[in-house]
C-alpha cells in the first residue's frame, strides 16, 4: 500500500486597492500563481480580496508581488503610481483574458 504524505495548506486573505474588473483579477491570478509554493489564487472583484492557499507562508511575497502589479493592501500607501500601474494591469488583464 502507497503512502502519501499530507501536507499542510495556509490560506491568505488580502483587501487590496484598485481592483475594478476581471482584467485586473486575470493579472493578479497570473502574477500570484508565478511564485512558488502558491496551489490556488481566487479573485472577488466585488469585495476586491484576494485569497492564495499555499503550502507555506508567502504573504509578504504576496503582498509585495500585489503591491509592484498596482494592487496594495487596504492601508497601505496607494501611490499614483499604484493607480497607474493597475491601470495597465487591468487593461492587459483584459487582453489576455
Amino acid at each position: 500500500m502507497a503512502t502519501r504524505k499530507l501536507r499542510k495548506m495556509i490560506t491568505t486573505a488580502i483587501q487590496i486597492e484598485n481592483l475594478k474588473c476581471g482584467g485586473c483579477a486575470a493579472t493578479i491570478k497570473k502574477g500570484l500563481t508565478s511564485i512558488e509554493y502558491i496551489e490556488s489564487v481566487n479573485v472577488d472583484v466585488e469585495k476586491s480580496i484576494v485569497s492564495v492557499i499555499s503550502q507555506k507562508d508567502v504573504l509578504e511575497t504576496v503582498k509585495e508581488k500585489l503591491s509592484k502589479l498596482g494592487y496594495p493592501e487596504v492601508g497601505d500607501k496607494n501611490t499614483v503610481l499604484h493607480k497607474a500601474k493597475s491601470f495597465v494591469s487591468c487593461a492587459v488583464g483584459r487582453i489576455e483574458s
